[in-house]
């Protein structure tokens, strides 16, 4: 016999927040899933810039697959473990992240070191002050959720 969903969210302990429509193994399939599309988008990004439009050759296809390999475990890692610390690290973490990767593709061009770095940082600002206000207002000091 099916259990029905108390009707009201105050009841289920949702007040104030959108029910969850997923079950647990979609939230797992996501968890996993989605960074390993974007590490294979992302692989292929970084060896499409580093070929600058050349002919595609083996080693240009393992420095994708390997790009993306790496992308992968990082992004698994900054996802895991990002969440554990406070809000500050926490928001750093994940910019950091978004940043030097951003970074890395735009040095698979052919620019400067210095640009790439000027562009990850920049990145990595932009992204940190996103970050830090939405779990400045939506977390205490510890860490706890306030809406």
């Amino acid at each position: 016999m099916a259990h029905a969903a108390p009707a009201s969210g105050a009841r289920s302990g949702l007040a104030g927040r959108s029910p969850d429509v997923f079950s647990p193994q979609v939230h797992t399939a996501a968890r996993y899933g989605i960074p390993v599309v974007l590490g294979l988008v992302y692989g292929y990004w970084a060896a499409a810039n580093r070929r600058g439009g050349g002919e595609i050759t083996g080693w240009n296809i393992l420095f994708g697959f390997v790009t993306a390999l790496a992308f992968i475990v990082l992004c698994l890692a900054v996802a895991t473990f990002a969440p554990k610390l406070k809000r500050e690290l926490h928001s750093l973490v994940k910019s950091a992240f978004a940043g030097a990767a951003i970074g890395f593709l735009y040095s698979q061009t052919g620019e400067s070191v210095l640009r790439s770095a000027a562009l990850g940082v920049a990145v990595t600002a932009g992204i940190f002050m996103v970050f830090f206000y939405r779990y400045y207002t939506r977390e205490d000091a510890e860490g706890n959720r306030v809406r």
